[in-house]
């Protein structure tokens, strides 16, 4: 058991399934009581059922206040896990506005909203956790998906900076950075997951491993596949060889379109 969840306040959304249910049963199995967010009423009701928790269906946007008050005023661990994916986006071709404006709400301002809501209850006790669940795009990138991409860049700067701003006061913040998940997010990834995610994907149930093993190491980034750390240093060190090697594959899933 990790001491630190033991009875602690602790709020998943986009749990109704993936890897937010599999955080959402973990924090359980560890102590913590929970607060089950989704925007499938049926779906958040199942998953709370099923490890004794609390059900607050609705947009992640929005949930901070009511599973505060489920949680009898406090909320201790808040799991910024809802996320959405839309192919497309590439200056060249159609430019869905609507799936950018989606991606930075959910994947972006969800995790601001949220944390602005619960910064000063955080600050005055001098403890928090914020675990953000970022995606390697966050650290990389994802070809054929460009709001995805982008705004997982933007989840893993607010995350960092959440960090490097809160740390002196209490604040623990982890970025989940994993790549291929075998959930309803990566089968909707079509060909170009099968190209870059569906040979090394993992389990749900793997990233809560990782993130829990990160709690009691208090490690900012949290990294299920080991490898990524490899890519994300080639991508700082040579740029240019690391696009090309993205390019490489941008061409080969264009052959298979």
């Amino acid at each position: 058991m990790v001491e630190a969840v033991q009875d602690a306040g602790v709020v998943v959304t986009g749990a109704g399934g993936g890897i937010g249910a599999a955080l959402a049963r973990r924090f359980a199995a560890e102590g913590a009581r929970v607060v089950v967010n989704d925007l499938d009423p049926e779906r958040a009701k199942a998953v709370a059922a099923e490890i004794g928790g609390i059900p607050v269906p609705g947009d992640a946007s929005a949930v901070v206040t009511e599973a505060k008050e489920a949680l009898g005023g406090t909320v201790d661990v808040y799991c910024a896990n809802a996320g959405v994916a839309f192919e497309g986006g590439e200056a060249s071709g159609p430019l869905d506005e609507t799936a950018w404006a989606a991606s930075w709400d959910v994947n972006v301002m969800a995790h601001v909203r949220a944390a602005h809501t619960l910064l000063p209850d955080w600050l005055e006790r001098g403890s928090g956790r914020f675990v953000s669940t970022v995606s390697a795009a966050g650290l990389l990138t994802m070809i054929g998906a460009a709001p995805y991409a982008v705004t997982k860049h933007g989840a893993y700067a607010f995350a960092e900076w959440l960090s490097l701003t809160y740390r002196h006061r209490g604040l623990k913040v982890h970025a989940i950075c994993p790549q291929g998940v075998r959930t309803d997010m990566l089968a909707a990834t079509g060909s170009a997951g099968d190209i870059v995610l569906q040979s090394t994907a993992i389990e749900p149930e793997d990233v809560a491993d990782a993130l829990f093993r990160g709690i009691e190491e208090d490690r900012f980034l949290i990294l299920p596949h080991p490898e990524v750390a490899e890519y994300y240093r080639a991508r700082a060190t040579d740029p240019d060889r690391w696009l090309g090697g993205m390019n490489h594959l941008q061409r080969k899933w264009e052959e298979v379109r």
